[in-house]
C-alpha cells in the first residue's frame, strides 16, 4: 500500500476559524490522522495568527495560501499579479511579526470571484464577460511570467510552493493551446507540487469518471467539497458530498495518488466526517472504473480536439479547404 499524505483545506473567516479550533478535538483528530492543513488567508489578523500558533504548538504542518480581501477579489488571478506580489510581502511581514512556522506557501490562482457568482446567477452572462478576452493573446504569457517570478521569490525566502489547478490544464498543455487560459484566466505556472481540484459535489454524475480519467496524470488530487467555501460575503452555498460520496472519491483518488487533499476541514467537522476518517478503511472496496469513465474520456478527446484546433487554426483551415476541394472534385467526376 502506498504511503498516504492527507491534507485538509480550511477556508473560514477569522471568527469562524477561531470557533472551529476552540474545539480541542479538531487538532486531536488532525494529529491522529497525521494530517496537514492548508489555510486560506483572506485576512492577516491576530486571531488568524493565533490559530496558526495552535497548529505550530501541536506539530500539525500548515501551508499558507495568501489571498486578497473579499472586496479586492479574493483570488490571485491572471490580471492582479502586482497585487498578488504585494499581498505575499504583507503575508511575510505578518508571519515574522507573529513568529509563525509554515510548511510552505500555496498559490490559489483562479478566475475572479465574480466569475463564479455569474455562473450561479446566470451562466449566459459569462459570454459577454469572457469573449473579449480571446483577443488578448499575450495575457497567458504575461501572467505566467509574473507568477514564475513570484515563485522564484518565495523559493528565495526558503519556502516550497504549491498551486491549485483545474485539471483542464492538462489537456491545454497537451495540445499547446492557450484558449482556456485566455477565457478562464488559468495560469500555467510550475511549482513544486500541483494539486488538481476534482470537486465532484458540483458534477455528481460525471465527476467520478473525470476523477478516474485525470487521476493517472495527477501529482496530487483534491476532492470535495464537504461544506464551507470562500470567505466572500454573499457567496452562494455550495453543494456538498455525503459520507458515501466522499469515501468513494477518496478511494478513487488514492488509487492514483498518495497525495490527497480534502476541501474542506470545516465541512468534515460540521458533518462529523473528521472522526470517521480516523477509522476509515482505505482498502475496504475494490476500486474499479466508474460507469461514467468512458464518457469522461470521450469528452476529454473532444476537448483536446477543440483546443488543438484553437492552437493550429491554419492547419485546420488547410484541412477544411483540402477536404472541400477533394469532395467537389469527386462530385464532378461522379
Amino acid at each position: 500500500m502506498q504511503q498516504l499524505r492527507l491534507t485538509f483545506v480550511c477556508e473560514l473567516d477569522r471568527a469562524c476559524l477561531t470557533a472551529l479550533f476552540s474545539d480541542a478535538l479538531v487538532i486531536e483528530d488532525l494529529k491522529a490522522l497525521g494530517a496537514h492543513v492548508t489555510l486560506m488567508l483572506s485576512d492577516l489578523s491576530p486571531e488568524r495568527a493565533a490559530v496558526v500558533q495552535q497548529l505550530n504548538a501541536a506539530g500539525v504542518p500548515a501551508v499558507a495560501v495568501p489571498l486578497l480581501p473579499a472586496e479586492e477579489g479574493y483570488y490571485f488571478t491572471a490580471d492582479n499579479t502586482q497585487r498578488a506580489v504585494k499581498r505575499y510581502e504583507k503575508w511575510k511581514a505578518w508571519t515574522a511579526q507573529h513568529g509563525l512556522v509554515w510548511e510552505g506557501v500555496g498559490l490559489d490562482i483562479e478566475p475572479e470571484a465574480r466569475f463564479y457568482q455569474q455562473i450561479m446567477d446566470n451562466p449566459w452572462g459569462l459570454i459577454p464577460m469572457l469573449l473579449p478576452r480571446l483577443r488578448d493573446t499575450e495575457r497567458p504569457r504575461r501572467a505566467q511570467a509574473a507568477y514564475a517570478a513570484l515563485v522564484d521569490r518565495i523559493h528565495a525566502d526558503g519556502y516550497s510552493v504549491e498551486n491549485y489547478q483545474f485539471p483542464l490544464i492538462a489537456d491545454e498543455r497537451r495540445t499547446g493551446s492557450t484558449l482556456l487560459q485566455r477565457l478562464l484566466g488559468l495560469v500555467d505556472v510550475r511549482t513544486d507540487r500541483e494539486v488538481w481540484m476534482q470537486y465532484n459535489s458540483f458534477i455528481r454524475t460525471l465527476g467520478p469518471g473525470l476523477l478516474w480519467s485525470y487521476g493517472p496524470e495527477a501529482q496530487a488530487l483534491a476532492v470535495g467539497t464537504t461544506g464551507g467555501g470562500p470567505d466572500v460575503p454573499g457567496h452562494p452555498q455550495m453543494p456538498v458530498l455525503s459520507w458515501d460520496e466522499l469515501a468513494r472519491d477518496l478511494r478513487l483518488a488514492w488509487h492514483w495518488s498518495e497525495d490527497l487533499f480534502i476541501h474542506s476541514l470545516e465541512g468534515c467537522v460540521w458533518q462529523g466526517f473528521l472522526g470517521r476518517l480516523r477509522s476509515f478503511d482505505w482498502g475496504q472496496a475494490v476500486v474499479t472504473p466508474p460507469k461514467t469513465a468512458p464518457l469522461a474520456e470521450g469528452l476529454r478527446r473532444v476537448l483536446r480536439g477543440t483546443l488543438w484546433a484553437s492552437a493550429h487554426p491554419w492547419r485546420v483551415l488547410s484541412i477544411v479547404v483540402g477536404t472541400t476541394w477533394l469532395v467537389s472534385r469527386w462530385r464532378r467526376r461522379a
